[in-house]
């Protein structure tokens, strides 16, 4: 059953889970895919600048205002959800604006459901194993939910995760954090989008991933080191790489204007 109840934000019931969906603007409709944990407010910094388009954010199962999932779904589970979602709101195809796991999540629904994507922008994301990993602190760092429920614990963690100019700016990293900690990610919901992307790759079905793709990555990213990003833009058929110079995993949100220009040129760009 699939229901969808308006409102500011819209609830829409897919598999026994109500997922919390909000969609501002007018325009060609853009799907954004949250990063590990993060809720729609994140988007805030960003979407205030994407304006000619529908942004269409969501809350994964055990992030900000939807529930968990019964059970823990894998990538490609997910990316079948994203799917069904878009039936439920009316979308045959729209674009997909991916950030971290959501890029991952992002390059799955591209593969496996490549009618529902037009073009795609991968943010501060991976092509999974193999890669080249993150510090093993910052690994460590990103098992547990603390950063998004402590502000002295997000003070601490981000600057380590994030690097950038979270890590350079105190104000920056002050500046968003009242949207992270608005909706904290549930312990379970946490824990399955883990296991969701736990093992998870894409290097060998890159080439299966056909849709235009600007991928866009910080030089100091921190938790995914830039020549993951490279690699992945080298292997995708029709793929652009934009660095951003001394930006960090958090470049959305932390700077948006350094990229936002860049995203709104591919977006509008006439298809070949």
């Amino acid at each position: 059953m699939i229901a969808v109840t308006p409102g500011p934000t819209e609830t829409v019931e897919i598999g026994g889970v109500a997922i919390r969906v909000k969609r501002q603007g007018a325009g060609p409709p853009l799907l954004l895919l949250n990063g590990l944990g993060a809720s729609i407010e994140m988007w805030a910094p960003l979407a205030d600048r994407l304006e000619g388009h529908e942004l269409i954010a969501f809350d994964l199962p055990g992030a900000g205002e939807t529930p968990p999932a019964r059970w823990p779904l894998r990538m490609a589970q997910l990316a079948t959800l994203v799917a069904r979602l878009l039936d439920a709101l009316g979308y045959d195809r729209v674009d997909v604006l991916g950030y971290s796991f959501g890029g991952i999540l992002a390059q799955d629904l591209a593969r496996l459901h490549p009618d529902r994507v037009d073009r795609l922008v991968l943010c501060g994301t991976s092509p999974g194993l193999p890669c080249l990993p993150p510090h093993p602190l910052v690994s460590s760092l990103m098992l547990s939910p603390a950063r998004y429920r402590n502000r002295r614990l997000a003070k601490l963690i981000l600057p380590v995760i994030a690097g950038g100019r979270t890590r350079r700016d105190p104000e920056a990293l002050q500046a968003h954090l009242r949207d992270r900690l608005a909706n904290p990610p549930t312990t379970l919901g946490y824990m399955h989008q883990l296991y969701a992307v736990t093992g998870w790759r894409s290097a060998t079905r890159l080439r299966q991933v056909r849709q235009p793709t600007l991928v866009v990555h910080g030089s100091e990213d921190p938790l995914v080191p830039l020549v993951n990003a490279r690699g992945m833009a080298g292997l995708l058929p029709d793929a652009r790489l934009h660095v951003v110079p001394r930006g960090g995993h958090l470049f959305l949100l932390d700077e948006p204007e350094s990229v936002v220009g860049v995203v709104r040129a591919f977006l509008c760009r006439p298809t070949a």
